[in-house]
This record gives structure tokens, sequence and C-alpha cells, in this order.
């Protein structure tokens, strides 16, 4: 009975180490990877909504070659299969810049043209009501990485107002950090730009942000 009791002893000591034990800490190394730079609008969308779900390198393991077609069925699938927070157009526009960026097309092919600007051939649209804060970040994807109230990727937007809340160039610094992107100030996880934002949207999203 000895041996087996010392056994016991062991495992119970071992067990109480692990119990009192630092939690394991894991620092990932910062991201290298990046989509290939191009003038086409979809280029800043993919960098905006493609990088807030998965890595640059996601895009470079796909077959070479893909068409038009099969780039935006790819980014479809982002859109229908997993929830990505991407509009039509949204799709249309990533799926002709990746085409040209990764796959067969040419910048000047006209299908290219029109999936790269699909309001040209539309009629002006009605005017439509002023968005509010909460679709707008929703609908670019702020709140995959960021909550009201707590730390996600990002930090909490409470925090970010307390950050600033004696600060009188408030708005234009959160507006500015929105457009830009940028790493450093809340820790290594870069911000994609979001420079595509309308002014108004901008303003909209940055008072919301402040006021929490």
């Amino acid at each position: 009975m000895k041996p087996m009791f010392m056994l016991l002893c062991a495992a119970h000591l071992g067990w109480a180490a692990m119990a009192h034990a630092a939690p394991l800490s894991i620092t990932l190394p910062p991201e290298t990877a990046v989509f290939k730079a191009n003038a086409l609008p979809g280029y800043a969308l993919a960098q905006q909504k493609c990088s807030t779900c998965h890595s640059a390198d996601y895009i470079q393991f796909q077959p070479p070659g893909l068409t038009l077609a099969q780039w935006t069925g790819e980014a479809s699938k982002m859109q229908h299969t997993y929830g990505a927070p991407l509009s039509d157009q949204d799709v249309s526009m990533i799926g002709a810049y990746l085409a040209v960026a990764y796959g067969s097309a040419k910048a000047t092919d006209a299908d290219v043209q029109a999936a790269s600007n699909p309001k040209a051939s539309e009629a002006p649209a009605a005017p439509v009501a002023k968005a509010d804060a909460m679709t707008l970040l929703s609908n670019n994807a702020c709140l995959s990485c960021h909550a009201v109230d707590h730390k996600v990727v990002g930090p909490a937007y409470h925090e970010v107002a307390a950050k600033y809340a004696n600060d009188p160039q408030a708005t234009a610094k959160v507006v500015a950090s929105i457009t830009q992107g940028g790493t450093g100030k809340w820790g290594t996880i870069p911000m994609p730009p979001f420079a595509q934002l309308q002014p108004d949207d901008l303003q909209t999203m940055a008072t919301f942000i402040l006021q929490q």
C-alpha cells in the first residue's frame, strides 16, 4: 500500500500546484500579411471588411487564376454562409478587386469595371433617412471587434469615451482613428481603415462612441 499512497500524494501535490499556477498567457506574433494594393474600390473594402474575420493569407491560399465569377462567388459565400457584414454591392466590388489582384481578370475588363462601379448604371436613388449609429457600426463590421461595455478584440466604447472625456478634439481624433485605422493605441492588433465612410456617418459613429 505504501507505493500507492506515495503515488496518490504526488498526484495530489501536482493537482494543487496546477490549481495555483498562473494562467497561461499566449502572445500571438503581429500580423504581417497584407492585401495586394490596387486602385479598384474593392481594395479598401477588402482591407476593411475581410480582415475583420481572417488574415490576408487566406486569400493567398486560394487557387491561382480564379475568374471574376469565381472570386465573386467566394465573396458571396462569406456573405450568405458565414454571415459576413457585406452588402450585395460590397460582394460585387470585392469580387472584382480579388479577381484582378489575385485572379485572371484585368482592371480594364468591362465586367470588372461594371462590378467595381455598380451604381454607375443605376438610376439616382431616392433620398434615404440618415442611418443611426448602431446600424452603421453593425453594417461596417465594427461590432465584430468592439462592444459598448467590454473589450472584444479592440477596446470597449466606454473605454474610448473615458480616454477622450476631457479632450476638446475628441470627436476629430475618433473620426481620424476610424478613417485611418492603425495600431498601437490599444494594443498590437491593427484596426483596418474605413476611408470610404461618408463624413456624416463618421460624425454619427464618433458621437455615439464618445457618449458611452
